[in-house]
């Protein structure tokens, strides 16, 4: 872990030149500053996303954009009943094996390895295995 973690400093570290340049407009102007954040960020949140996403098991993907509206009516016109949940929903909410119903999404929908349920009438993306919410579709 420790090797992770001196990696994962030596790379910060080394890009510290590029952010500051993605921050000062006179080097470069807006334009230059935008494209050399944009990869630096790519490059430290690999590293670091890829650590993060181990542990937590993070989405990649999901539906986006206008796919959201579309897919929650496609949810409403299936009558999907909804699972009554007495906390806060949040993403990482683990919801429960047994009383919850998940279904496939559809591929037009763009997401695989996923399933989807309804919980306190909002339409959310669960992972199967761990029944861990990881989208929640407003």
């Amino acid at each position: 872990m420790s090797k992770k973690l001196l990696l994962t400093g030596a790379v910060l570290v080394a890009l510290t030149p590029a952010a500051a340049f993605a921050q000062d407009p006179a080097a470069g102007g807006a334009a230059a500053g935008a494209a050399t954040g944009a990869v630096g960020g790519a490059i430290v949140g690999g590293p670091v996303g890829a650590a993060v996403g181990g542990v937590t098991g993070a989405i990649v993907g999901g539906i986006v954009g206008d796919q959201q509206p579309r897919f929650r009516q496609y949810v409403v016109t299936q009558d999907v009943p909804s699972y009554a949940y007495s906390q806060e929903l949040r993403v990482g909410t683990v919801l429960p094996s047994s009383g919850v119903t998940y279904y496939e999404v559809p591929a037009e929908y763009g997401v695989r390895g996923y399933r989807y349920t309804v919980v306190n009438n909002t339409p959310v993306l669960v992972e199967p295995s761990s029944h861990r919410v990881v989208q929640i579709i407003r």
